[in-house]
Parts: C-alpha cells; structure tokens; sequence
C-alpha cells in the first residue's frame, strides 16, 4: 500500500477531524455546524470557498499551473436520523442523529486531499471540491445542481468515493456502468365501498382487490420486464379498516421499485398503473395510483471508472482492487451528477468491524446500522487516493 508519507503523518489529525464530525451529527440541509468546519479549514489552506449551493453545500476550487482540465471530487457530510447504540468517546452527542453510513469519513478524507494539494501542489489544472449535503433522501445533490453547480464549477468529470463494509479495509472497487439502482416509492389507494362484514353484498370490497393488485403486481417482475434485466418490487406497508366486523371504504398499499436502469423503470411504473386500474374495474372499485423517482440509478461512465480503476490497482496492487464490484439495489444521489458529467462512484473497504472502540454497540457494523462506525485506519489511504487520482487526471 502506497500511502502518501506526508498525508500518512496527518492521520492522527484526520481522525481528529472525523471523530468530531461524528460527534456532532446533523440531517440533511442541517449541516450547519459541519459546513463551517469545511469552509474553514479550506479558506485556511488558501482555497476559494463557495457556500450556499444546496442551502448548506460547500464548494472548494483549488487552480495550479496552466492546465484547463477540471476534475470534481464529491464527499457527503450529512448524518441519519437513528439513535446511536455506541458509547464510545465520540459517539453521537444529539440524541436521534447519528453518522451511520460514514458521510464524516468521506468528509475528513477530502478535507485531508484538499489540505494535501493546496500545500504541495502537485498537479497542473484545476480541482473542484464538492461537500454535498442531504445526501440520504434529500436529493442534495439535485438540489446543488439547481443551484447551478456545474454552470459555475465546469468540471470534465466528477469522482466520489463511499466506505463498504464488507470489502476489506486497504481494498478499493468499482464497476463500469450501473453500480447502485434507482429509488422509487408507490402508494396505491384503492376505493370501494364499506358494509358489514357479514353481509359484504351489500359493499364493494376494496380489501379484496388490493389484496389482489399486491399479489398481481409481482407477475410484473417476471413477465413483463427481460429476466436479465434487474428490479425489485416490494410492498412494505398495508392499511385497510379498524373494525374487524366492517369492511371499510378505502386500503392502501404502498412501497418501493428499484431498477438499475431508467428503461426498466419506465416499463415498470407503466404497467403498475396499468394493472392497478385494471383490476380495480374488475371488481368495481377505483384507484388512486402514485409513483414518485426518487433518485435515478448510478451509472459509472467506462472510460472514467478504468482511469479510477488503474489509479485504485497502483496504490494498493490488482489483488486489493476488486473489478469489477457487484452492484447493490441500494441508492445513491451521486447519481444525478453522473447524469451531467462522467465520472466514477467507487468503493474503499471499511473492514467487518473490528476496527470500532471499546463501547460500540452489539450490532453488526453495517451502513445504516446503529452500531456502525466508520474504520479510520483507511482515511490516509482515501485522502492519497483523491491526490492521486488528480494528478492522473489532470495530467492527461
């Protein structure tokens, strides 16, 4: 493993940085407290700060040289809103938020590039550092680009890097083309018409056709869409009635869709709205149907993800690069930035937990898991990755 020596000296202060994030977490578009720190610590290595994209983004821009190119490296800062089950030094301090996916991982390893690059400069062109917030579940990144992100910062191409426990840490991997699927949620409220539950004649029942709709809309997963083609439909809620003797006017069904395309997609929210009003007719009732996207699937573009891939094998070896990495149905609003410019979302190893302190919880050290922490051990090796994948790039 080839660690930077001068940023391999700067770990106890990066662990420093990253312990107090996590500390002190905060929920998307709340990032108040962790956006001064970014900001902060970029004006005081001499790198022009712009606030505010997003509500509380931060964007770096760090120029060297005569060199046009432009690279955007992107690290999330926002927290969950789970209650953590740690007790070690720096656990959570709010009750309720807790940094449970390593969002002050990714946060304190760009932070250790950009400090890198502005005292060194070793590179010729210009680097774009992008500290999104709002990443679970707030569209944070959709909302910087509203904000104009890439009208103002022009990059050639955007990277980001997200821990994966699991994957061993001092491991890195990617994949060229989807590597997370799109997020989609549906409510499907079904009308009938009450009666009593002894005389249902009378009524028409809206139980037994969302009963049937929820059965039926799985036969969209294996025969409308190519068996080839992945997607997953999963009815997570079902409300209908309070009293056990009436059968009531109205049951909801509602989930989510995932698919790691957005032609699948489209296929899938087609036939659902389809076939819910369909069977709804058969049995005399009506439907409300609603399909919200959420976040489109992520989609690494090829010559980016190999460019990553090849600067991922000469810091830690082939053996320690896993290419390509399977996909996950997980989600990731990274993907909106992809839908704008190339660019690679890769993985670093987060190890299986033995990595966490005295005083963690009982449970597995998982992303979105209330006993998960972030492995420092590989924050020198994510902040080498950044300076050397922009040297690389910004050299060709």
């Amino acid at each position: 493993m080839s660690i930077i020596p001068e940023i391999a000296e700067r770990s106890a202060e990066l662990q420093a940085i990253r312990r107090d994030i996590h500390a002190h977490p905060e929920l998307r578009y709340e990032e108040a407290r962790t956006s001064d720190i970014v900001a902060q610590r970029l004006e005081s290595w001499g790198i022009e700060v712009t606030r505010g994209l997003g509500k509380t983004g931060v964007v770096g821009v760090l120029r060297n040289g005569a060199g046009k190119k432009v690279i955007g490296l992107r690290a999330d800062m926002d927290a969950l809103p789970i209650q953590e089950l740690n007790t070690f030094a720096h656990a959570s301090t709010y009750p309720g938020k807790m940094h449970a996916c390593g969002h002050d991982g990714h946060t304190a390893m760009l932070l250790g590039a950009a400090q890198h690059l502005a005292g060194h400069r070793t590179f010729d062109g210009t680097v774009v550092f992008i500290f999104q917030p709002a990443e679970e579940g707030g569209g944070g990144a959709k909302a910087m680009l509203e904000d104009g992100l890439f009208e103002k910062f022009p990059v050639d191409a955007v990277f980001a890097l997200h821990n994966w426990p699991g994957l061993a840490a001092g491991s890195f991997g990617a994949r060229i083309g989807a590597t997370q699927a799109s997020s989609n949620e549906f409510r499907i409220v079904v009308k009938g018409t009450g009666a009593h539950a002894a005389m249902p004649h009378d009524g028409i029942d809206p139980v037994l056709t969302a009963m049937q709709i929820g059965t039926g809309l799985q036969s969209i997963m294996t025969r409308n869409k190519r068996p080839i083609d992945a997607a997953v439909l999963s009815i997570t809620q079902m409300q209908a009635g309070e009293a056990i003797n009436v059968i009531p006017n109205t049951a909801t069904l509602a989930g989510t869709v995932r698919t790691f395309s957005l032609e699948v997609l489209d296929l899938v929210e087609t036939r659902m709205r389809e076939f819910c009003e369909s069977t709804a007719a058969a049995y005399g009732c009506t439907v409300e149907f609603s399909f919200l996207r959420n976040y489109p699937p992520t989609v690494n573009t090829a010559a980016e993800t190999q460019f990553a891939l090849g600067v991922m094998k000469e810091i830690v070896g082939r053996d320690h690069v896993v290419d390509p990495i399977d996909p996950t149905m997980g989600a990731e609003d990274f993907s909106f930035f992809l839908l704008e410019r190339p660019g690679c979302y890769a993985y670093i190893g987060n190890g299986t937990g033995d990595h966490r302190a005295h005083g963690h919880g009982l449970g597995p050290c998982m992303l979105h898991n209330t006993s998960y922490d972030f492995n420092d051990d590989v924050l020198t090796l994510g902040s080498t990755y950044w300076v050397r994948l922009t040297e690389a790039f910004l050299a060709e």
